[in-house]
């Protein structure tokens, strides 16, 4: 097997996978804490409350879950009455899935306790190393979908 060494890719790989797992089990717990049974229970709420009504497909793209996933969440959170279905007024073809007034009080009441938590996260940042975290991501993410939609990695 060979070595890892300081400062290569499979060395900052490693960083940044344990890093985001890590980053990622403190939001699970931040959501659970807020009394979700599950992180896409919130995420779905989350999106609905910051860009208003969206077909299922839509909302599935923006919190990264399978067409059959969005389908159960979005029934899930339906049978609780925090979501409601509609027809689109420009186009009948088009289910609008919507939060219920129940629906927009329980993300909005967890919208700032969550907020905080992730702030947290943060802290020891000084406001520079947050815009350089940002940028590093940022130009990290770009440089991984080139490489991803190119081809093929494994030969």
């Amino acid at each position: 097997m060979p070595k890892i060494y300081k400062h290569s890719g499979s060395h900052l790989y490693m960083i940044f996978w344990k890093a985001s797992r890590a980053v990622m089990r403190y939001h699970e717990r931040s959501v659970c804490n807020q009394g979700f049974a599950s992180l896409s229970d919130f995420a779905v709420l989350d999106v609905l409350f910051h860009m208003g009504a969206l077909p299922v497909n839509a909302i599935g793209e923006r919190v990264l879950l399978t067409s059959g996933s969005i389908t159960t969440a979005v029934q899930r959170l339906e049978k609780k009455g925090l979501l409601q279905r509609e027809r689109s007024r420009l186009d009948a073809r088009v289910v609008l899935i919507r939060l219920t007034s129940a629906g927009q009080d329980l993300i909005e009441s967890n919208q700032s306790q969550h907020a905080d938590n992730l702030e947290d996260l943060f802290v020891e940042f000084s406001e520079e190393e947050r815009v350089q975290f940002e940028n590093l991501i940022s130009k990290f993410d770009k440089r991984v979908q080139v490489i991803s939609n190119n081809e093929c990695l494994i030969s």
